[in-house]
């Protein structure tokens, strides 16, 4: 097996065996934001050239050598019929899941392997667990849908005509849900309006990312990220976000005007003549 020694400007020296899998898919820098400093089979040599570079160029050392790591082949999940619970609260299962890219593991609905594609719908599904915050899990049958195609919840969506049909109760506990969440999670003792304004901002650059690539999975990624975000948004103001949207359509629903250029303006004469150019 071949080591290489990697170097991100600015940030780090490592090592890995796969510069792909550990550089650019979890780290998130291409090709060209690093440079590979030395490779060998000897992880003795590479494991010390690690940790003395790390101290020339000034970077944190790492505790453990890079030949003392222990290979992350098992998950210790947790496998039922229904569900696969896996050991570690949600804020810290996107890292781990990366970390064991191309895991497998069988349950009653068929196996399951961890991809990017798959690690994805993960995040999007997951649970805590009622019993242990720690721990979080996701229903196998729904994992085994997605699995077996990609589409199927958007099809099954568009069979519904779920367009239609008008906002339950079900629907409007799920803000409960967010609020929930993000108390258990300690954002509202530890967060202020300042740093959610500015997950807003990131957020709606990921959706203006997907709407340019047409990418439909990744548009409603962002626009659900962006609500949870301006439910928070509004708590933390002292307000629900219900109330906002109900104040907002009280106002709308009574404005009159048309349609120019693509988008809705309202009958005021100054916006008018703004949007014609007078």
């Amino acid at each position: 097996m071949t080591y290489y020694l990697y170097h991100i400007p600015g940030k780090k020296i490592g090592v890995t065996c796969d510069l792909n899998n550990r550089v650019t898919v979890q780290q998130g820098y291409g090709p060209d934001e690093y440079e590979i400093l030395e490779s060998s089979e000897d992880i003795d040599h590479i494991s010390s050239l690690e940790l003395e570079l790390q101290k020339e160029y000034g970077y944190r050392v790492d505790m453990v050598p890079y030949k003392n790591l222990k290979p992350k082949t098992n998950m210790n999940i947790n496998i039922t019929e229904q569900t696969t619970t896996f050991p570690y609260p949600i804020d810290k299962l996107k890292g781990n899941l990366m970390d064991h890219l191309d895991y497998e593991w069988s349950t009653e609905h068929g196996k399951f392997k961890l991809t990017l594609e798959s690690v994805k719908w993960i995040m999007n599904n997951v649970k805590t667990s009622m019993y242990n915050l720690n721990r979080c899990y996701i229903y196998n049958k729904a994992f085994s849908n997605y699995i077996n195609d990609p589409n199927y919840y958007m099809k099954k969506l568009s069979k519904d005509n779920w367009r239609s049909k008008p906002i339950s109760k079900k629907s409007l506990k799920m803000f409960e849900n967010i609020r929930e969440w993000a108390r258990v999670r300690g954002l509202y003792e530890e967060g202020d309006s300042k740093t959610q304004y500015i997950k807003l901002q990131e957020e709606a650059g990921e959706l203006a990312k997907a709407l340019l690539e047409n990418d439909q999975e990744e548009i409603i990624d962002a626009i659900g990220d962006m609500v949870v975000v301006l439910t928070n948004l509004a708590h933390l103001n002292g307000l629900q976000i219900e109330t906002c949207i109900a104040s907002a359509y009280n106002v709308i629903s009574k404005r009159e005007g048309k349609m120019i250029n693509g988008t809705f303006v309202k009958s005021d004469q100054k916006y008018f003549n703004n949007a014609i150019g007078l």
